[in-house]
């Protein structure tokens, strides 16, 4: 269930990222990267997006690195409130 919500606010995240790269009021990087953050955990394509986007901009790396951080935290925070597994990162 946790897994399901997960992906689906990845999702989400993108989806508003993607719109905040057409709408200038949105800033929709930072939606596609905490989207992708959260997809990582679960899909290889994602995981695949972020380690090229940190090679190719340090900028955005740093960015990318913070959130990687965050929602470490966050997993954790989960697992210890709810005591079941929030995910597993892709293998390989």
């Amino acid at each position: 269930m946790i897994r399901l919500a997960s992906i689906g606010l990845g999702y989400g995240l993108l989806t508003l990222g993607v719109i905040g790269i057409i709408v200038p009021i949105l800033n929709g990087t930072v939606f596609l990267v905490f989207g992708l953050l959260i997809l990582s955990r679960h899909t290889r394509w994602a995981a695949s997006w972020l380690e090229w986007l940190k090679r190719r901009n340090a900028r955005l790396g740093s960015l990318i690195e913070r959130g990687e951080a965050l929602v470490d935290r966050s997993e954790s925070w989960l697992r210890a409130r709810l005591g079941r597994p929030f995910g597993a990162p892709p293998a390989g």
